[in-house]
């Protein structure tokens, strides 16, 4: 899948590479496409070095990111997070951090809301859930009356 304003798709770069192959120039095979000359010999270059899987669009996800928090700061943010119980703001000062990154961090970590946080512990709650309705039931009750040995039909007491 190309992006929305890429001129070629997948289909129209093997287009691109078929008619290159039969023999026709490169810059002419561009002008008949709408692209320009180096975007043609870059999918050439591209399907010469790796085949039909270099024709895809390539993810332009940053492949390293150098001014990530350390692991350690991180530990220590939601060791912080989970002992004390403290906001961003507050533990930005303790660590030396801005506060956004330590929402950042806290957010990373599945920490970020007080609420989603099991209060004795503080360890995110783990919910539960279900493949099919009724596969779990729970039920609430004020009182539960007297039921006798062995059963029966009507509750007594």
């Amino acid at each position: 899948m190309s992006h929305r304003n890429a001129r070629l798709t997948v289909h129209g770069r093997r287009l691109l590479i078929q008619r290159v192959c039969s023999g026709r120039p490169v810059a002419h095979v561009a002008a008949d496409m709408g692209i320009s000359r180096a975007t043609a010999h870059k999918w050439v270059r591209r399907w010469q070095a790796e085949g039909d899987p270099g024709l895809f669009d390539r993810s332009s996800r940053p492949r390293t990111t150098p001014h990530r928090t350390a692991p350690g700061t991180e530990a220590a943010v939601c060791d912080l997070r989970k002992a004390r119980k403290l906001g961003p703001a507050r533990i930005g000062p303790i660590l030396g951090l801005p506060a956004s990154t330590v929402h950042r961090i806290l957010t990373r970590h599945g920490l970020n809301r007080l609420a989603w946080l099991d209060r004795p512990s503080g360890e995110p709650i783990r919910r539960y859930e279900r493949s099919r309705p009724g596969e779990l039931v729970h039920v609430d009750i004020k009182k539960l009356g007297n039921i006798p040995d062995g059963g029966g039909w009507r509750a007594v007491g």
